[in-house]
């Protein structure tokens, strides 16, 4: 049974995020700021976090950047503002997904599937030995690990499945619109598929280039989309 942390000062949402989630089989976690979410952290394994940006003590800006000190688990941000400002800030900060408040709790529900789903799962393709590579640029699908010329790099697993999903097929251009159907199949928004996509893309390249205005790995083909170069 997988462990979801949910992380909001509004007790009704918890409660009723909680009440959703149990009928699904999960087991939750509860905590009303950042400071009891680190706590929970510590004593528990979690597999996912679901947690509000605007919280008292430590808000959830504060939280994913603990979070990400230590843990790639997948992390779905809840804001009450719809600005696309927040969202892109909330994926700048590592988190996975977003969602806006007031927002279906079975949508919610979904979201969490799927995206547990993509980071319990990111070793169950037919690759034997599961090592993916591109000359200094090495991805352990099994143990979801991606080395840079020899230095281990620490990736979400948004980031870690876009660039395993382009290393696995290096040398060929994706656009946007066909990254983000292979890594969120469920969503289909144009305006979505856009952000999300750049976000991580950029996010990326900071990690894994040496000069992520001139990368070497991760290309931009002007016009049509993006490639892992086959070094």
């Amino acid at each position: 049974m997988e462990n979801i942390l949910i992380c909001d000062d509004d007790k009704e949402i918890v409660d009723s995020i909680e009440l959703y989630l149990c009928e699904d089989g999960f087991n939750v976690l509860k905590a009303y700021d950042g400071f009891e979410a680190i706590e929970v952290l510590k004593t528990n394994k979690i597999h996912l976090a679901v947690i509000d940006i605007m919280m008292p003590n430590m808000d959830g800006i504060r939280l994913i950047k603990e979070i990400r000190k230590k843990s790639s688990i997948p992390v779905i941000f809840l804001s009450a503002k719809s600005e696309d400002a927040d969202k892109i800030l909330g994926l700048n900060l590592g988190a996975d997904d977003y969602m806006t408040k007031p927002f279906n709790p079975l949508e919610l529900v979904a979201r969490v599937k799927s995206n547990l789903r993509r980071y319990m799962s990111l070793g169950s393709e037919m690759n034997v030995t599961g090592l993916y590579s591109s000359g200094g640029l090495c991805l352990d699908e099994n143990a979801k690990t991606c080395f840079v010329y020899g230095d281990e790099v620490r990736l979400t697993p948004i980031e870690h499945s876009i660039l395993l999903f382009l290393v696995k097929n290096k040398g060929k251009v994706y656009s946007i619109e066909q990254i983000f159907e292979n890594i969120w199949q469920n969503y289909t928004d144009g305006f979505r598929a856009e952000n999300t996509v750049t976000v991580h893309i950029r996010h990326i390249r900071e990690k894994i280039e040496i000069n992520p205005k001139d990368p070497k790995f991760l290309k931009l083909v002007w016009g049509v989309g993006y490639k892992v170069e086959d070094l």
